[in-house]
């Protein structure tokens, strides 16, 4: 009985060197770390990504439709235009870690451009590129920082003229500012800020000042301050 036991173990032995049974097994367990982390990677990759036209897409969203309303623009208008950026958004939280800020630019009467009126929505803090509301004045000087119009970053200047309103018409501009964070923590990436910009011409609208037909309380107006930060 003794030495057949022995004779076995032999026998496993001599084969064992020669076995491939597990090999696969093995190989697979080495090189999943490997996999996860490349396929983990192109998934963080393809989000940022689809964020990233998701952003642009809302910017172009908020500027069409303030630009779209005809005869004047309301309160009211301007509370639809955000509240459409809420639901749109909602998919990516944007109410929470977003900002966007939608300006009317027009001529200034003289030699230059000002922000008639401007209102935002979301919770981020963060201030418009071009100025608050008021900015540009009345002014003919080099100090008005919209002499030359804007551009997607900014004011824009004499070496580098920027887009103005059409004659006698006004400019929409929508800027989003969005905090972008990671699905997979910060392995490959830290939270990063998305910018867009997108601007559209009013269209057909002979009153270029904004309304409050409603009596909307300043409260419930969509305005640029911090007490006016909400994601709803």
């Amino acid at each position: 009985m003794q030495l057949s036991r022995i004779l076995s173990i032999r026998t496993a032995a001599r084969r064992l060197p020669a076995d491939r049974s597990g090999v696969a097994l093995i190989e697979f367990a080495f090189a999943l770390p490997l996999l996860l982390t490349i396929g983990l990677a192109g998934t963080e990759t393809a989000n940022y990504a689809i964020v990233t036209l998701r952003i642009n897409q809302l910017a172009m969203l908020a500027a069409d439709n303030a630009a779209r309303v005809r005869a004047s623009m309301d309160e009211t208008d301007v509370n639809e235009v955000m509240v459409g950026m809420r639901f749109a958004g909602s998919g990516i939280a944007f109410g929470q870690r977003a900002r966007v800020i939608v300006s009317d630019i027009e001529s200034n009467g003289a030699s230059g451009y000002r922000i008639t009126w401007q209102r935002c929505f979301g919770a981020k803090n963060v201030a418009s590129a071009f100025g608050v509301e008021g900015t540009g004045g009345s002014g003919t000087s080099s100090a008005n920082a919209l002499r030359y119009g804007i551009t997607p970053t900014g004011p824009a200047t004499a070496a580098v003229p920027g887009t103005v309103p059409t004659t006698n018409g006004a400019l929409i501009v929508a800027e989003v500012r969005y905090t972008y964070v990671p699905l997979v923590a910060s392995m490959f990436m830290a939270n990063r800020e998305l910018r867009a910009t997108q601007t559209f011409p009013v269209r057909e609208r002979a009153q270029q000042s904004l309304t409050n037909t409603t009596n909307m309380s300043d409260a419930s107006k969509r305005l640029c301050d911090t007490a006016h930060l909400s994601a709803a």
